[in-house]
């Protein structure tokens, strides 16, 4: 049982590795707003310097609910696909804005310390999610 388990893991992380790579691959200008749209839903889905960064920012979000919930080992899991995905994708990203790269970076490997210190403490990783989040949020308005 303990193999499938790790099998399921291991085909579940490359499977998060290829669609967020092809999601930052892939990215494309955003699309003009509508004169309706509310300017909050705008911001988000504008694309940064770096290009869509939805996909990693939704895995950043799951691991924060999962933070929330106190389910810390579960979180620590999680983010292992946000760290892979992000170093897989690094060699696109980082020439088109490496300052945002390094800024975003930064805000990645500070969660993953929190997250797998000896005794994570959840008020510690839930401000090093919220932090990582509020990132994410500020590049997605940079272009």
């Amino acid at each position: 049982m303990r193999s499938f388990q790790s099998l399921t893991r291991g085909v579940a992380a490359v499977s998060a590795i290829a669609l967020l790579s092809l999601a930052a691959a892939c990215s494309k200008p955003a699309e003009t707003p509508t004169a309706g749209a509310a300017p909050a839903a705008a911001a988000a889905s504008a694309a940064s310097k770096l290009g869509d960064l939805s996909a990693f920012r939704s895995v950043a979000a799951d691991v924060a609910g999962l933070v929330d919930k106190g389910d810390l080992p579960a979180a620590k899991t999680r983010i292992k696909d946000l760290e892979v995905a992000w170093d897989s994708a690094e060699a696109g990203l980082k020439p088109r804005a490496a300052e945002d790269w390094h800024v975003l970076d930064k805000s990645i490997d500070h969660a993953l310390t929190a997250l797998r210190a000896d005794t994570p403490s959840q008020a510690d990783c839930k401000q090093a999610l919220t932090e990582l989040l509020k990132t994410f949020d500020s590049l997605q308005g940079k272009k």
